[in-house]
């Protein structure tokens, strides 16, 4: 294997490393328990699983973009801060177009998941707790 392939897997692996961080996942995680645990006081009985993955994934998916987000505005402010100046933007490992777009991805199909597959009203609230 050549030394600029073995460079290319490693530089590729370390940008996906940057995107999950960009997400906040322990956030996401304690998010998505939340979400679990209102479906499944929602009702009484068994909650079907097609709409709770599909909830669960969508909810998860959007708490990420928002995480993104959240990114993105903080910037400077991370910049500045011993604590934060390491994360993936404000250290320059990524810039805030491709975050931008990665977040507005994950949106989209966040979204999309709702509404097509658990209903419109989850994929309405969840997109007005978006913005």
């Amino acid at each position: 294997m050549a030394t600029s392939d073995l460079t290319a897997r490693q530089s590729v692996g370390f940008a996906w490393q940057h995107y999950y961080e960009l997400t906040k996942p322990k956030v996401v995680l304690l998010i998505a328990f939340t979400a679990l645990v209102g479906m499944l006081l929602s009702k009484q009985g068994i909650v079907p699983w097609q709409p709770m993955l599909f909830g669960l994934l969508g909810i998860s998916l959007a708490a990420a973009c928002g995480a993104v987000v959240n990114h993105i505005v903080d910037q400077r402010i991370d910049k500045m801060m011993d604590r934060t100046q390491r994360r993936p933007i404000p250290s320059g490992h990524m810039d805030s177009q491709h975050a931008g777009s990665f977040a507005l991805l994950l949106g989209t199909v966040s979204i999309s998941m709702l509404y097509f597959l658990v209903n419109p009203l989850t994929a309405l609230l969840t997109f007005l707790a978006l913005i």
